[in-house]
């Protein structure tokens, strides 16, 4: 009977020693294996807009709304006849619809009492042009103030400048930015002497697009300039690997 107890116990004792050895096992397996290592991946690129938009707005005022109407049809003639002279393409011209003002000015009489009077018609209209060839719209953009001196009153806005391929540079940027966070996380794990895993998480970062050579600063919400003829690109890829 005595020796069936001490049996009983050395058995006890032998389960308690395997549970715990499996169970430390178990924990050591599963703190290796949630070991990650986690770095930011950087890509970026110059490049150059292959696309300017930009845009005109002239104007003409009179008493009469027709007088005011065939002024503007004349200034725009004349603006048409100028880009269509700096080299733009008609099927790049594109003039918004016009718009009409009833102007009136403020007066008071002798008594401190305000009313107003029409003071005519004011009409005006936007044209815009977008196209490929970014040095003869730039060009159009200095040289349209001497429409000014045909009688023709004329604001001229800043050429914007855009990139027809942006979806193709975004992927490309992303494999980059992906390939170098691969590399430094593999540094490290060298140091570490460790063995890289594989990629457990990845979290992309925002999109930025700022002008060459502009201390330019980077949003929370993604930069996207479009006043740079010649941009940068720059996107950041945050992984985290195992380590083994």
């Amino acid at each position: 009977m005595k020796s069936s107890s001490i049996i009983v116990s050395i058995i006890v004792g032998v389960v308690v020693l395997l549970t715990a050895w499996i169970l430390g096992n178990a924990y050591r397996y599963k703190f290796k294996s949630t070991q990650t290592i986690t770095v930011n991946g950087n890509a970026k690129k110059d490049f150059e807009s292959d696309l300017v938009k930009w845009n005109a707005t002239f104007s003409r005022k009179n008493f009469e709304l027709s007088a005011a109407s065939a002024q503007l049809a004349t200034d725009r003639d004349l603006v048409r006849d100028f880009l269509v002279q700096q080299g733009i393409k008609v099927d790049e011209i594109r003039f918004e619809a016009v718009n009409i003002a009833k102007d009136f000015e403020y007066h008071t009489d002798g008594k401190g009492n305000g009313y107003n009077t029409f003071s005519g018609y004011t009409l005006s209209q936007t044209v815009s042009v977008e196209s490929k060839d970014l040095n003869k719209v730039d060009n159009a953009s200095r040289e349209i103030s001497t429409l000014i001196s045909k009688g023709i009153e004329l604001s001229s806005s800043t050429p914007n400048y855009y990139y027809s391929k942006l979806e193709d540079l975004k992927l490309e940027l992303i494999s980059q930015a992906s390939k170098n966070a691969h590399q430094r996380a593999d540094n490290i794990a060298k140091e570490s002497n460790a063995g890289l895993g594989s990629l457990v998480k990845a979290d992309l970062g925002i999109f930025q697009i700022t002008g060459q050579n502009d201390n330019e600063e980077y949003s929370s919400g993604g930069a996207f300039n479009t006043t740079s003829r010649k941009k940068t690109a720059n996107i950041t890829v945050r992984a985290s690997f195992l380590s083994n």
